[in-house]
């Protein structure tokens, strides 16, 4: 068996990476709450466990990296790939959020708050606390107030419901 399945977890411990993936879970609902509306099929859920996922392989990149230290041949274990693949894997779940018919089209914001609660995850799981609630902060002003912005600045553009293209969220 690996060694690195013994480890009790990154620098800090155990409770230091149930605290990073319990921000995680949290960044991710506040990011969900936002895409809870009706006729929105993406949300609080969702977002918490794509957060809390990104989160999670971040901790075991990093855990299997720092066990893994070199070996003979010069190899090292790299977290950067874990991100990509996690980047890539949320991509995936947010290609199916995106739905088109005719000349519109809809969730591509979800699928872009979807891409953001991965990299939101990833932020805390590498313990960038700051930079992680930033996005999410940013991320709400994006979402709800803006929406407000654009609802009532941007109302003489056509809008998904009269034949627009604007129906991107």
């Amino acid at each position: 068996m690996p060694e690195w399945l013994n480890d009790p977890g990154p620098p800090g411990g155990i409770l230091e990476s149930m605290m990073r993936l319990g921000l995680a879970a949290l960044a991710g609902a506040c990011i969900g709450l936002e895409r809870e509306r009706p006729r929105r099929h993406v949300g609080l859920r969702t977002n918490m466990l794509v957060s809390l996922a990104a989160c999670l392989f971040t901790l075991l990149a990093f855990q299997i990296a720092m066990s893994a230290g070199d070996d003979e041949a010069g190899i090292m274990a790299d977290p950067v790939r874990v991100i990509e693949a996690v980047t890539a894997g949320v991509a995936f779940i947010a290609a199916g959020a995106i739905i088109r018919a005719g000349r519109n089209t809809h969730g591509v914001t979800t699928a872009a708050a979807l891409w953001l609660a991965g990299a939101v995850g990833v932020a805390f799981g590498a313990g960038a606390f700051v930079l992680g609630g930033t996005a999410v902060i940013l991320a709400l002003i994006v979402l709800a107030v803006l929406k407000l912005v654009e609802r009532d600045v941007l109302r003489s553009k056509p809008s998904h419901h009269d034949g627009g293209d604007r129906g991107a969220d």
